[in-house]
């Protein structure tokens, strides 16, 4: 049986590495672009978060919004009455629960956002 040789470990290593730096340039790159068009089409009002102090989703929702620029609104369920009325009267029980223009999403998931914001 042959063993391979150090210079072909090195090539698959480096293979390996250029596939991976190449996977994560391409999706930041369509994260970004989805990114784009969310604050292309979102205006001010059209998003609303309703979110809980504890909830690290909420968290990481909230700065993806802010890292790119996206208007929202945001409420938190222990702090505003009127918040907490809002997040009894929807048909789900989780954090964040997003009201993009009347629409509900549950849970954070940008794709979600554009199709609605699209239309689509």
């Amino acid at each position: 049986m042959a063993t391979a040789s150090p210079r072909s470990l090195l090539g698959l290593v480096a293979l390996i590495a250029a596939v991976s730096l190449a996977t994560q340039w391409w999706i930041g790159r369509t994260e970004q672009r989805l990114a784009d068009e969310v604050a292309a089409l979102a205006s001010a009002g059209d998003i609303r978060m309703v979110s809980s102090l504890t909830c690290p989703y909420c968290t990481q929702a909230r700065q993806w919004f802010e890292r790119h620029g996206v208007p929202f609104d945001e409420c938190f369920v222990e702090r505003d009455a009127a918040c907490r009325a809002t997040f009894e009267a929807l048909p789900v029980r989780a954090t964040p629960t997003l009201i993009v223009r009347g629409q509900v999403i549950t849970g954070f998931r940008a794709e979600q956002v554009a199709a609605v914001l699209r239309g689509s």
